[in-house]
């Protein structure tokens, strides 16, 4: 890895949350799929563009971009070790060439400058240190007229699988948990914010709009409370209470989940911004 400051973020998706994610991709691709298409429709992506993917994670929206922009490339960065090398190996399986992933951190990683004619990012973009450090330099990695496309999450309350957890009150130490700030996957949840940090690092004509999508968490309400419990989030939050209170929180978001089940699945709501911006063609007068 090149230059790092965003060095507690390495730390979590380099251990278990990385693992965690690497080794379930196929699930939470299926939780996150319905962001996909919009996101890669407001990037506007064409055959013989290159694309940067901003948190690729696993590479999903990597390979998708690629397809894409199938006489251009489509470049991943990401922190996390584990989750670069499923995403080399799924592009290597499906057979996706022109695409090509670096471990890195976006706030101060050496792009080339006017490289990219696009950026994008699917729940990518919220756990930076300095955020406006960091679209500063997505900013200089663009070419003059090139787009900004990213996904990340709405209010918590507006994401069923958050309310869902918010059945454990009383059982499991929540605290503060799904409360805007950051960095972390609620830090840009304020539209006027995300305007104002997106402006900050040179960007124009940016806007913020909201998409929902449902996504598969799970086979039934067990198995989908079963696999919320085993994510980062989840681990954490059993981790600081005793057996007794695991196994009552396994049984109370189980319940809470069986409202959800059709169709032979899990469906829950999300709800998120979907963020435009363009790098200025020219320094204003």
């Amino acid at each position: 890895m090149d230059q790092l400051i965003n060095t507690a973020q390495a730390e979590a998706w380099n251990g278990y949350e990385g693992e965690q994610w690497a080794r379930s991709q196929d699930r939470w691709d299926a939780v996150n799929d319905g962001f996909n298409q919009p996101l890669l429709d407001a990037a506007a992506l064409t055959e013989t563009d290159r694309v940067l993917d901003i948190g690729c994670g696993a590479g999903r929206t990597t390979r998708l971009a690629a397809r894409r922009a199938y006489r251009g490339e489509a470049v991943g960065l990401d922190l996390s070790a584990p989750m670069l090398a499923r995403a080399r190996a799924s592009a290597l399986r499906e057979g996706v060439e022109n695409v090509s992933f670096v471990q890195g951190d976006a706030q101060v990683h050496a792009f080339a400058a006017e490289g990219f004619d696009a950026v994008i990012s699917r729940y990518g973009m919220t756990f930076f240190t300095d955020p406006v450090a960091a679209f500063a330099n997505l900013h200089s990695a663009l070419r003059p007229g090139g787009r900004l496309a990213f996904i990340c999450a709405a209010e918590a309350g507006a994401n069923e699988w958050l309310t869902a957890l918010a059945s454990l009150e009383g059982i499991l130490p929540l605290g503060g948990f799904g409360e805007p700030g950051g960095p972390g996957m609620f830090a840009l949840t304020d539209p006027d914010r995300i305007r104002a940090l997106v402006t900050a690092g040179g960007f124009a004509a940016v806007e913020v709009r909201r998409s929902e999508a449902l996504g598969k968490w799970g086979a039934d309400a067990a198995d989908a409370a079963a696999f919320l419990l085993d994510s980062g989030p989840g681990r954490h939050l059993l981790d600081q209470v005793g057996p007794r209170e695991q196994a009552r929180a396994r049984q109370a978001l189980t319940a809470a989940l069986r409202r959800h089940e059709a169709d032979g699945a899990v469906w829950l709501r999300s709800s998120s911004w979907l963020v435009t911006a363009v790098r200025r063609e020219a320094a204003p007068a």
